[in-house]
């Protein structure tokens, strides 16, 4: 089998401004970046339309630390919609260099299901995620300087809650005292670096309507607290209109191409497992514009990005899913039926029986908030029949649709089968409707309890004193009509990765709670889980290398 990279490389692209053409997009409303990259004005969103066609969510299981596969999943099943004579686009999150270069590797797609051109997309490609670093820690620079001239006034802030951002796995760099070396050097305090998915302008970007409301949610971002224990606003500030003018471009989508020369728009991408972990609103409403299925996904399994894509994406939206694809892998099944991922590898059917309550876990989650559901086994060329037959036998008995997605080796030929189940679901629900879990008016705490007994199906939240102390401060504020953003591992239902399966009754520790005003939700940090990840003991980076402008070891 040819590598990624390899296939890639061999299929021919067509040039971006030809393939805008052929969605209706002017030529002069396609900025190209390169030959087969474009941004796409924002003037070709349809509102009509958008109500109009039909929008499918692919999330999964709870993964493995290689992944179950949701962005080949995404653009398999858009590949075979269009086998089939739909108009099909893909809605995909932009990778972060962060697993890139660590240890999950590149995130579009793979095998003869990607987007390309694949080694664009996995690096700079059009410079969103360096903007919005800029953007980020200009705010910054602007609050230390703010502090350092107004130092032993009454108009210095008594604290600063704005950090620094970088789009690199840097463990060193979580906790950092900045302005050392004397006052000359700005205003010493202790601070730190989020990784760039983890940005709160991340996730305004990528819930943001248009430009005037990216400007509303960047003017009320809280940056810190005055003398008198008040909220101080970037518009407080007065660097809205500066960090606007570093994401104008950022601000718009970016088209590309699947291996099968249909269009992909890509743009955004924040974590699950640390925000909210879906693409831009903006890319899903002008995937929504110009083609009749928009194929789009979640971050992890239903616990975290679908539970977010519902309750906070949705929310903001009005966007409303037509039907859910639930992703699986045999070695993602067996993990969670009790074997380690090493011994995942073998061929293990009991295992699998034992890794079918917690699949069924999830289709419960999508079900209860409104969405008809495809369960798609993402699958590998060493998975064993019986193994297959164990899960697709369950899944005909409970009469839930079932498919096997083969478009890694075959291309959209092989996500027939998938393509038309959803079709099928889609038909005979044709106007579903979301089922929230919880009210905006529900307490902060009520809130992430629902959370925990519905989806999680753990007891409730245990704050820990710095969470209590900052929820007091929420609700004095007016904040608490907020959603819920839980970051937790993706590994367990709960915040020990360790746990696997259908854990029950547990108690979720939240050991902070961090207002993100301008994005509009409350995040919750559960148990260990940080938002600047680190690298494993053999970096991805290390096995990388460009000679004569060729590019190996990217995956």
């Amino acid at each position: 089998m040819k590598t990624d990279l390899e296939i890639a490389r061999e299929i021919p692209l067509t040039p971006i401004l030809q393939l805008s053409t052929t969605l209706g997009i002017p030529e002069s409303s396609c900025r190209p970046y390169g030959h087969f990259i474009g941004k796409i004005e924002l003037s070709n969103l349809n509102t009509e339309k958008v109500k109009k066609n039909k929008l499918v969510l692919v999330t999964a299981i709870s993964p493995t630390k290689a992944g179950n596969g949701k962005t080949v999943t995404t653009v398999s099943l858009s590949l075979g919609l269009n086998r089939l004579g739909k108009n099909s686009i893909v809605a995909l999150r932009e990778p972060s260099l962060g697993p890139v270069f660590g240890m999950k590797g590149g995130a579009a797609g793979g095998g003869y299901a990607q987007v390309l051109p694949m080694e664009d997309i996995n690096l700079h490609f059009t410079g969103d995620f360096h903007a919005i670093t800029s953007a980020h820690n200009t705010l910054t620079a602007l609050i230390e300087n703010y502090q350092y001239h107004h130092l032993n006034t009454d108009k210095a802030l008594k604290e600063i809650t704005w950090k620094r951002i970088l789009d690199v796995n840097d463990r060193s760099l979580r906790n950092i005292m900045s302005g050392l070396g004397g006052l000359q050097n700005g205003v010493p305090r202790e601070s730190g670096f989020d990784i760039t998915p983890a940005s709160e302008l991340m996730a305004i970007l990528c819930l943001a309507q248009n430009a005037d409301d990216l400007r509303t949610r960047i003017d009320r971002i809280v940056i810190g607290y005055t003398l008198q224990k008040q909220p101080f606003t970037v518009k407080d500030l007065g660097a809205g209109g500066a960090l606007c003018i570093l994401l104008k471009d950022a601000l718009l989508p970016n088209l590309v191409q699947t291996t099968e020369n249909t269009p992909a728009l890509i743009h955004g991408g924040p974590f699950a497992n640390i925000a909210h972990g879906c693409n831009s609103v903006i890319a899903t409403q002008m995937a929504l514009s110009l083609g009749e299925y928009v194929i789009t996904e979640a971050g992890f399994g239903s616990d975290l990005g679908a539970e977010k894509f519902i309750h906070i994406k949705c929310r903001t939206s009005g966007l409303i899913p037509s039907a859910a694809v639930i992703v699986v892998t045999l070695k993602a099944l067996k993990v969670q039926g009790g074997l380690t991922e090493n011994e995942s590898v073998e061929i293990n059917p009991e295992a699998v029986k034992n890794g079918i309550p917690h699949l069924h876990r999830h289709i419960l989650n999508l079900q209860q908030m409104g969405m008809p559901i495809i369960i798609s086994l993402n699958y590998f060329a060493n998975d064993s029949e019986l193994e297959i037959n164990n899960l697709s036998d369950w899944c005909i008995k409970n009469k839930y649709p079932f498919a096997i997605n083969k478009a890694f080796t075959q291309g959209g030929k092989g996500a027939e089968e998938l393509a038309q189940k959803v079709l099928d679901a889609i038909n005979q629900n044709p106007s579903p409707k979301i089922n929230y879990l919880y009210e905006l008016e529900d307490s902060i705490e009520n809130k992430l309890n629902s959370i925990v007994q519905k989806i999680y199906h753990g007891a409730r939240v245990e704050l820990s004193p710095t969470a209590i102390s900052t929820l007091k401060k929420i609700n004095k504020m007016g904040w608490n009509n907020l959603p819920v953003c839980i970051a937790k591992t993706p590994y367990s239902f709960t915040e020990n990765p360790s746990i696997t399966g259908t854990p029950e009754g547990f108690i979720l520790p939240i050991r902070e709670l961090i207002p993100q005003i301008g994005a509009g939700f409350i995040v919750a940090i559960a148990g260990d889980i940080l938002r600047m990840p680190g690298l494993p003991v053999q970096p991805a980076a290390l096995s990388m290398d460009i000679q004569n402008g060729i590019i190996s070891g990217l995956s």
